[in-house]
């Protein structure tokens, strides 16, 4: 029998720190707790840890600090932020200072659990880090994500900055199961029964837009989240 993946979680918010470490323990994993980013390092200098679970915001010693002081000597051990910034300046830095991946507080257990498991595969070389493409293709239309613009048949449309962020993320799970709990929480920062249904409403104005690509169509998988399905256009032969 393998041995459990060993992680170590450094969480200044002792009731989410505790929680946290109760739930990876339950999921099968050898987890450890500091509170600080100092006791976060004296406990990752003892080697053998997995995965590094590191908050932004904490005293003695902040994460991209810690990140930082860990990556001019180890290269390879996978890190994960978690913070309540959700600036697009704080996220860079998280990536600039080692991270594999960062999560913006509150978020759903699930979805670190998955985070894990797929940063986990990618460090084994299992999955490669996915690349975003510069614009995504569907059916006869196209969305330049960096404008925020959408090209149907019948011409192009400027996108507000969530309806850019939510057809994002429905364009990179094209043709996949796009769950609810996850849009939530990557564009609206939870998943709160209000900003629910503000998503619906953002579902239901791309559906409007998509409407012009007859090779387009997000439907509602019940009970789950939504699917973007794309025909394929044939190409020359």
């Amino acid at each position: 029998m393998s041995e459990p993946l060993k992680l170590l979680l450094v969480e200044d918010d002792n009731n989410l720190g505790n929680l946290l470490l109760e739930y990876l323990r339950a999921k099968g994993y050898q987890a450890d707790l500091r509170v600080d980013g100092q006791q976060g390092m004296e406990a990752y200098a003892k080697g053998g840890y997995d995965l590094l679970i590191l908050d932004v915001m904490m005293p003695v010693k902040d994460g991209f600090t810690m990140a930082q002081e860990i990556r001019q000597k180890d290269s390879t051990t996978p890190i994960i932020f978690l913070t309540a910034k959700s600036m697009k300046q704080d996220t860079i830095s998280g990536f600039q200072s080692g991270a594999d991946d960062y999560m913006t507080k509150p978020f759903v257990m699930e979805e670190l659990l998955l985070r894990i498991s797929a940063v986990l595969r990618r460090a084994n070389g299992v999955e490669p880090r996915p690349v975003e493409p510069e614009e995504y293709l569907f059916g006869d239309s196209k969305f330049d994500h960096r404008k925020q613009v959408l090209h149907t048949p019948v011409g192009e449309r400027k996108l507000t900055t969530k309806e850019s962020e939510l057809l994002r993320l429905l364009c990179a799970h094209s043709n996949e199961v796009l769950e609810r709990s996850v849009a939530l929480n990557t564009v609206w920062g939870n998943d709160s029964y209000f900003n629910g249904r503000s998503m619906d409403v953002y579902i239901a104005k791309l559906r409007k837009y998509l409407r012009e690509d007859p090779a387009v169509e997000i439907i509602n998988v019940h009970g789950k989240g939504f699917r973007l399905v794309a025909e394929v256009p044939e190409g020359p032969q």
